[in-house]
């Protein structure tokens, strides 16, 4: 099995494409490592590395956020344990339900800016998320209030430097042209 790494915008995460599906649906973003091994016992082992501060799973990758040591002491852990696993078989996810960001939870916005929440929605599916998945993250809608639309950043996009450019200059822009009711874009947790 080969494992190609990549480097993200976020110096601290470090993108890991197993050439194998890692999710078939949505993504999932672990945080810490109780929640973590609950849910998956991918992200659980990748949690059982020191320096591991946070797992991302996409639909064909892996990003991992690290605290403390550098990258060329982490790789080598990281890589092991990804081969371990896809090796043994094992399930990426411990359960058949949904990964922990599936669905529509959360959510907010004025009934009668459906329209204009779909419009914003299907903009955010095929412009933002497409290119933001090359960077090892995700962007979810969370909701739109008086001209303000709120995305929660994954994976890669969390904490990274460039994040802010990214949501103001980037996806900002691109809603106002499409969506002029759209303002602002904001960054929810």
């Amino acid at each position: 099995m080969f494992i190609q790494t990549e480097s993200t915008p976020n110096p601290a995460t470090l993108k890991f494409l197993p050439g194998k599906e890692v999710l078939r649906d949505g993504t999932a973003d672990f945080r810490d490592a109780e929640g973590a091994a609950q849910a998956s016992p991918l992200a659980g082992r990748l949690f059982e590395i020191p320096g591991v501060t946070g797992v991302f799973f996409g639909y064909d990758f892996i990003t991992v956020t690290k605290e403390g040591p550098d990258w060329q002491h982490l790789k080598p852990a990281i890589l092991g344990a990804i081969m371990e696993h896809f090796m043994s078989g094992a399930p990426v996810m411990a359960s058949a339900a949904p990964p922990n960001d599936a669905g529509q939870a959360g959510e907010f916005y004025d009934k009668a800016d459906e329209e204009l929440v779909l419009t914003i929605k299907e903009l955010l599916d095929t412009r933002v998320r497409p290119a933001v998945a090359q960077d090892g993250g995700d962007i979810t809608f969370r909701g739109f209030e008086n001209g303000t639309v709120f995305l929660h950043m994954k994976g890669a996009c969390a904490g990274c430097p460039s994040s802010t450019a990214t949501l103001k200059h980037g996806i900002q822009n691109l809603l106002r042209h499409f969506v002029p009711e759209v303002q602002q874009v904001e960054q929810v947790a």
